[in-house]
């Protein structure tokens, strides 16, 4: 811990709440750059769609509470960077993507 961070324990509700949202910004931007990526890989092609789709807050909540989810996503960067998201994101969010996708398709 940085000299600069305090411990979770001596934070206020509100400075938690804040933390979280934070987290959640850098989140945010994090979750778009691996969708955008991956969506590229995969269609070659831009997909605004599919984009909105995969970084929905409806979809997100299929994990958790959103905010809460792309903190999560925020701490995951701070600790092991883009590659230890990247990871996170092709495990946990495409395989669920995928099964949601394919469903939607089936309702159609």
């Amino acid at each position: 811990m940085s000299a600069t961070e305090a411990p979770v324990t001596k934070l206020s509700r509100d400075q938690l709440i804040q933390r979280e949202r934070d987290e959640a910004w850098i989140g945010d931007a994090i979750l778009s750059l691996c969708a955008r990526e991956w969506i590229l890989a995969r269609r070659g092609s831009l997909d605004g769609v599919m984009l909105e789709r995969m970084t929905s807050n409806q979809f997100l909540s299929c994990l958790g509470n959103p905010t809460t989810v792309e903190s999560r996503i925020g701490l995951i960067y701070r600790d092991g960077g883009i590659a230890a998201v990247r990871e996170w994101f092709e495990a946990t969010l495409v395989p669920l993507y995928e099964k949601q996708e394919k469903k939607r398709r089936r309702g159609r």
